[in-house]
C-alpha cells in the first residue's frame, strides 16, 4: 500500500486518467491467460485483478480525484464568464437545456451517452462530453451557453482510453438533479461559518457509475466532507 501511494503522489500533475492507468499497469499480473478474458458483449468486464488490490486501486482513484479537486478550484469558485444566475438550482431553466441537448439532430431518436464528465456553472453554462452518435469510439464536447448548444468538438483520445467504462445514459442524469444537488450544497454551505457558495457542480463517470462534485465543503474553521446519491440526493455529510 505504501509502495502505492509514493507513485501515486510522484504522479500528481498528471491527468487523472493517466494516473489511474498507471496505476493498473502497476498492479497488473506479468502473465495472463488472454482467452479467460473474453467477454460476451452483453456482460460487463470482470477486473484481472484480486479483490484487496481492486480496493487499492479504488482508494487511489479517490485520492486523485481529491488531488485535482483541491488544484482546480475554478470547480468550486466563481467562474470567468458572465454573472450568477442561480442556474444550478433552477430546475426550469435546467430542464431547458436537457431538453435541447435531446433535440440536437445528431441524437435525434437516439440514446445520448455522456462520457467521462459533465460539468455546471451557475452562470448558466454547461461542458459535456458526448459519445459520438454514429462511431462509439469517438467522442466530441459540447458547449451549452446563453441557452444554445455549440456545434461538436471532436475529442482526441488513446488507444488506452477504456471510453466503455466512463460512459453513463443521460438518462441516468436528469438535468433537474443537479437543482436537486445544488438545493442541498447551498444549505449545507449557509451552515458553514466562512463558506463560499458552490459555484460549479460536476459529475464524474467511473465504472459507469456516477460521482458528484465537490466533494468537501470548506469554511473558516472546519471543512465537510459531503458525499449525494446518483439522483443528487445527500448521502454523507460529515467533519473531516
Amino acid at each position: 500500500m505504501k509502495k502505492t501511494i509514493i507513485i501515486i503522489s510522484g504522479m500528481l500533475l498528471i491527468s487523472c486518467e493517466q494516473i489511474s492507468k498507471s496505476i493498473k499497469d502497476t498492479l497488473k499480473p506479468a502473465t495472463q491467460d488472454s482467452a479467460a478474458h473474453v467477454e460476451k458483449e452483453e456482460e460487463p468486464p470482470k477486473s484481472p485483478f484480486d479483490p484487496a488490490v481492486e480496493r487499492q486501486i479504488d482508494e487511489a482513484q479517490r485520492l486523485v480525484n481529491t488531488i485535482m479537486e483541491k488544484n482546480h478550484p475554478t470547480h468550486v469558485r466563481h467562474p470567468k464568464e458572465g454573472k450568477n444566475t442561480n442556474f444550478l438550482t433552477n430546475e426550469q431553466k435546467l430542464n431547458k437545456a436537457e431538453e435541447a441537448l435531446r433535440k440536437l439532430p445528431q441524437y435525434m431518436g437516439k440514446e445520448i451517452f455522456i462520457y467521462s464528465t459533465i460539468s455546471f456553472y451557475d452562470d448558466g453554462r454547461i461542458h459535456v462530453m458526448l459519445q459520438h452518435p454514429q462511431n462509439p469510439e469517438y467522442v466530441d464536447s459540447y458547449d451549452y451557453r446563453d441557452g444554445n448548444w455549440s456545434e461538436p468538438t471532436p475529442e482526441q483520445l488513446s488507444v488506452k482510453d477504456d471510453i466503455k467504462t466512463r460512459l453513463v445514459s443521460l438518462n441516468k442524469i436528469p438535468f433537474s438533479n443537479i437543482a436537486r444537488a445544488g438545493k442541498i450544497y447551498d444549505e449545507e454551505v449557509s451552515k458553514t461559518e466562512g463558506a463560499e457558495p458552490i459555484t460549479n457542480i460536476y459529475l464524474s463517470v467511473w465504472k459507469n457509475t456516477l460521482r458528484w462534485y465537490p466533494s468537501s465543503i470548506s469554511g473558516s474553521r472546519e471543512r465537510y466532507s459531503i458525499e449525494l446519491n446518483e439522483n443528487g440526493t445527500l448521502k454523507k455529510f460529515e467533519r473531516e
